[in-house]
Order: structure tokens, then C-alpha cells, then sequence
């Protein structure tokens, strides 16, 4: 198969993950229940994380040329934060199907620290924190200084909407990143390569 032709619909594939990952993630907030995730905002979530990752390639694809170990590595820990969304997200989804209180659940987890841990505790953060991170070192680099700031400040807002479990913080988490990851989707699909993306 031709190389650019696989260029460009790895290119469009991105660009349309871009877009439909935040938008999932945002629309499931309008579905928490009582401050928790119902059958809906966790369904939502599990497929905006799904999203995510050919999102997250595109994103880290920006600081290829100038930092290409972090590109590399970075992105896989941000992979790694997504996992953990989507077991964040099941466990909400069993909690509302079982009818299981936070209280009973986090008791409950407890009893396993270390698969608790390893799969939500411990790397649930490293979704935003990646966010947070790259959005640093896009405005560092200069490679996108708007976008850089946009994702900055989406990756601080996310972790306190979700501890906080505030609606309206959530909304506008959501929106920090929706607005960035639009615009990078519209370049990165009608640029013709990642140089003339971010000039």
C-alpha cells in the first residue's frame, strides 16, 4: 500500500479521535447521577477513552521532531491513564448495575491494594497529569503555545471536577479540552505534514 495514502488515513483517523474523545468524555458528564457515574456516563466514558489513544498519538505526534524520547514514552504513559479511565469508568458502570454505594465499594477495594493501585489509584492520575505535562511542553517548546495552554489547563481542571465530582467544574474541564484537541484536529487533517502542521 502506499505510504502517504497510510500517512493520511492515519492522519484523518486522529484527527476524527480528536474530536470525538473529548466529545464523549464531555458528554458524559451531562449523565452523572448524584455526583457518580450511571450506566450511561460510564458507557460514555469507556468509548471516549477508546478514543483517546489515537487522539493522544496525534497530540504527542506534535513534539516528534523536538523532543521524539518524550514522544515515544510519554505517550505511553498517557496510554497507560487511559486504561485506568476505562476501569474507573467500569467500576462506576458495576457500582450503578449492583447497586453498590461508593463507601461499600472503596471498602471493599481495600482488601486488594495492590491491583487497586495498578489499576485505578495509583495510575488513574496519569491521564491529566499527562495532559498537564504535554500541554507544558508544547508551550515550552513553542511548537503550539495556544493549544499548549488549552491542554495545560484542561489537564489541572479534570482531576479536581473528579474529585470534587462539581458538574459545572466538569463542564468546563471538558471544554479546555474539547476546544485544543478540535483545532489540532482540524490542522493535522488538512495539513500535509507534521512540519507544516506546526509552522
Amino acid at each position: 500500500m502506499n505510504s502517504s495514502r497510510v500517512f493520511t488515513s492515519e492522519k484523518n483517523f486522529q484527527g476524527f479521535s480528536l474530536v470525538m474523545a473529548p466529545f464523549l468524555l464531555s458528554l458524559s458528564t451531562f449523565f452523572w447521577s448524584n455526583g457518580e457515574y450511571s450506566v450511561p456516563s460510564a458507557t460514555l466514558i469507556i468509548l471516549s477513552m477508546f478514543f483517546w489513544i489515537p487522539a493522544l498519538t496525534g497530540l504527542f505526534a506534535l513534539l516528534k521532531e523536538k523532543m521524539p524520547r518524550y514522544a515515544v514514552y510519554g505517550l505511553w504513559v498517557a496510554v497507560l491513564g487511559c486504561i485506568s479511565g476505562v476501569c474507573f469508568a467500569f467500576l462506576g458502570y458495576l457500582a450503578t448495575v449492583f447497586n453498590i454505594s461508593h463507601e461499600v465499594y472503596l471498602k471493599q477495594l481495600a482488601e486488594y491494594p495492590l491491583t487497586s493501585q495498578l489499576l485505578l489509584f495509583a495510575t488513574g492520575p496519569l491521564f491529566p497529569l499527562s495532559l498537564m505535562l504535554l500541554g507544558i511542553n508544547l508551550i515550552r517548546t513553542g511548537s503550539a503555545l495556544i493549544i499548549g495552554l488549552l491542554i495545560f489547563l484542561g489537564g489541572v481542571a479534570f482531576p479536581a471536577s473528579r474529585i470534587l465530582r462539581e458538574p459545572l467544574l466538569a463542564h468546563l474541564s471538558d471544554l479546555l479540552l474539547l476546544i485544543p484537541c478540535i483545532m489540532v484536529s482540524f490542522r493535522l487533517v488538512t495539513a500535509p505534514n507534521i512540519r507544516s502542521f506546526l509552522l
